[in-house]
């Protein structure tokens, strides 16, 4: 249908994600830069910590995951992909239209403005403490 471009740049993680969804279940392609400066609500220890739990269930030789990537753009995609419904064809194809990109400027992208949480970490701060 159309392309839609949205700045993620202060943006809450959940509110932005839950919006693309939505878009790309409609049929629009979305793009989404700065994903590395959403914010994700929460104590950002604790967020790095349940993600490296479930990391550690897929490892010991284990091939089939579950499998967390370590960069932002793939970790962002990850978790918009918990929005879709993938074992339908109308999501794996909504998650095909899905790009993420680190930095970036746009004139005609969507900035979605929202009240900052009081506790909260950007993607880059927990990817950083993923490594």
């Amino acid at each position: 249908m159309s392309k839609i471009i949205y700045d993620g740049e202060g943006s809450v993680f959940g509110r932005i994600a839950s919006v693309i969804a939505k878009d790309l279940l409609k049929g629009n392609d979305v793009d989404l830069i700065n994903c590395e400066k959403m914010v994700v609500s929460g104590d950002k220890k604790l967020l790095a910590k349940k993600i490296l739990q479930k990391r550690e269930m897929g490892s010991g030789g284990s091939m089939k995951g579950p499998k967390y990537p370590r960069t932002a753009e793939k970790l962002t995609k990850r978790m918009i992909r918990g929005m879709l419904p993938r074992d339908r064809a109308k999501g794996r194809d909504a998650l095909h239209r899905l790009k993420c990109f680190e930095g970036g400027s746009n004139d005609k992208a969507i900035k979605l403005g929202h009240r900052m949480p009081l506790k909260f970490a950007s993607v880059e701060e927990i990817v950083r403490l993923l490594r």
